[in-house]
């Protein structure tokens, strides 16, 4: 029988570790076709966000509703942004957000070296 993570009297509950805490490996997905790397900025509500992307435009880009209990995003976090195919150059799509081991990995194979210049991540 399994532990129960929430409720119930008497029951123990399963400890876990934050996701920062967590070190194990995964792939590493690298933007795609359109696909760009941003830096979240400020977070405006409703799933919303502004992004600094690395091609050089601040885009207002959103959570796709199938995302949106799923991906988590703080100011300062790495996404892959997917502009929109009409506004694309003020509106996108956050489709991933980037681990901190992820993120270490993609500097460490070159892929962030325009990150490294704004220096601020």
């Amino acid at each position: 029988m399994a532990f129960q993570r929430r409720g119930g009297k008497k029951k123990p509950q399963i400890s876990q570790t934050p996701e920062e805490e967590q070190e194990y490996l995964m792939r590493t997905p690298v933007p795609k076709g359109k696909e760009v790397f941003g830096i979240v900025e400020q977070r405006v509500g409703g799933s919303r966000m502004i992004v600094r992307c690395m091609d050089g435009k601040t885009r207002n880009c959103r959570i796709p509703g199938r995302l949106k209990k799923r991906l988590w995003v703080r100011e300062g976090d790495l996404v892959v942004v997917e502009p929109w195919e009409f506004g694309g150059d003020e509106k996108g799509d956050v489709i991933l957000k980037y681990r901190r081991n992820q993120v270490d990995y993609l500097r460490k194979k070159g892929y962030l070296r325009m990150l490294d210049e704004f220096e601020e991540f």
